[in-house]
């Protein structure tokens, strides 16, 4: 039974921030290693439902109180922080997709979202309209929920 994970994206003011921050911190990689980069999310807490999350889990991005994006979940690994710390790494896909947006109160970490509550991706000819509005105009809609 898929699950995915639901963070908040702390500094972001938009989907584009967010990926342009993925995209810097993937080139930095590269420039300090000479490897291809990757994309992951830290964590502390190591998710108990891997298997549910591998099993077509995204991570949805909460941004300014709604979440506006997803991300394929592509794996988990076992990571060290900088202060020695271990951690869970949650392997994302690159591929940010936009969502329906849905109003997300606060919290800390991350969630589990089951799969009967996600928001549906953008993008389908019902939604071409919502998916070309400009970030902001979509976030204030939902809102209001109008969308």
């Amino acid at each position: 039974m898929t699950v995915h994970i639901v963070k908040l994206s702390v500094g972001t003011e938009t989907v584009e921030d967010l990926a342009r921050w993925q995209a810097q911190r993937m080139a930095d990689f590269e420039r300090r290693t000479g490897q291809a980069g990757y994309l992951f999310h830290t964590t502390r807490m190591v998710p108990k439902r891997q298997k549910d999350v591998l099993d077509g889990g995204s991570l949805y991005w909460v941004i300014r109180g709604v979440i506006q994006a997803r991300q394929r979940i592509v794996g988990f690994e076992e990571g060290q922080k900088e202060d020695g710390t271990r951690c869970c790494l949650i392997m994302l896909d690159p591929e940010l997709v936009p969502v329906r947006s849905t109003r997300r109160r606060p919290f800390q970490g991350w969630r589990y979202l089951d799969a009967d509550d996600a928001p549906a991706d953008l993008g389908g000819p019902s939604d071409d309209d919502i998916a070309k509005m400009p970030p902001k105009m979509r976030r204030d809609l939902a809102e209001l929920c109008l969308i």
